[in-house]
């Protein structure tokens, strides 16, 4: 939160946009350091997160706009409300405390829900409907590109071979069918976590979704304002990382410098050249923000 707030530098008056904004917690900070008047569009294709931030900024009024939405088109969210171009933009990925702790959304490996998955409960796929009806080839491709699961080729016969006889339908079920099937014990999580992770980018296409998002907050974001993304594994994170160096590749200024001034064709300027992490004491107080990794850019005229 804090490196957000230092990275963002909301101002009185300023306008912004929260890609994900889950339960608002980033969005009411973002809202009382631009107090009096600053306005902030909050958008999330899930409905359960909607209802929850609407309720925890509804203390804003009319400062705060929320839509449900996928972030991939927040562009187009945000000329429909008027809200471009805004002043800086916050995309934080990967799963929520508040879906996470949903038994009936299937997200945990400990769940005794069904095995769905899906941030939009309007989605078409669910992880079921992959475990239980997508190719051998297909999982293993899954699990070792979306999970980086060293053991996918084991995990994805063992998963077919099961399936025909008794198709997987709760998420704990799968969890703990997997964790007899591998033979590696990662230490410090669970054996489960990287199948889990590669099933639920899948069944939303997180990572499509995710480059799509920061081409759109290029276009929203004005000159001088800053995007700033927090990603928790190494595939979003590269994403990211990509795209900033992509289109700031022409820029040689340092971060500290307050503008560009080397002649750019860029359009971006890179303020952190390595993630910001979490500090100890908020890790002490929240373990699972110890893989958010802040990355932060400027818009260039």
């Amino acid at each position: 939160m804090a490196e957000v707030l230092a990275e963002l530098a909301p101002r009185e008056g300023g306008r912004y946009l929260d890609g994900t904004v889950g339960g608002g917690g980033h969005a009411a900070a973002i809202l009382d350091a631009s107090a009096p008047s600053g306005r902030l569009l909050g958008i999330d294709r899930d409905p359960a997160a909607i209802a929850i931030a609407a309720r925890e900024l509804a203390r804003f009024g009319d400062r705060a706009v929320l839509t449900r939405a996928n972030f991939a088109v927040l562009d187009e969210v945000a000329g429909e409300h008027g809200f471009v171009p805004v002043d800086g933009v916050l995309l934080d990925l990967g799963l929520s405390s508040i879906q996470l702790a949903d038994a009936e959304r299937g997200f945990s490996f400990r769940s005794s829900g069904p095995l769905d998955m899906r941030a939009d409960p309007d989605g078409r796929v669910t992880a079921a409907d992959i475990v239980n009806s997508w190719a051998e080839k297909d999982l293993r491709r899954v699990f070792a590109e979306y999970g980086e699961e060293p053991e996918a080729a084991r995990v994805a016969g063992a998963i077919v071979r099961r399936r025909v006889k008794t198709p997987f339908g709760a998420a704990d079920e799968l969890g703990r069918f997997v964790a007899g099937v591998k033979t590696r014990r990662p230490r410090g999580i669970d054996p489960a976590t990287r199948v889990f992770q590669a099933l639920r980018i899948a069944v939303n296409d997180e990572l499509a979704n995710l480059e799509q998002a920061l081409a759109a907050a290029m276009r929203v974001v004005r000159p001088g304002g800053r995007i700033a993304v927090i990603s928790f594994h190494s595939l979003e994170d590269r994403i990211v990382k990509q795209f900033f160096a992509r289109e700031s590749r022409d820029c040689i200024c340092p971060p500290h410098l307050p503008t560009c001034v080397c002649g750019h064709r860029a359009g971006l300027r890179v303020l952190t050249r390595r993630p910001l992490r979490a500090a100890s004491a908020e890790v002490d107080r929240n373990p699972r923000a110890r893989s958010a990794a802040l990355r932060v850019t400027e818009r260039l005229p």
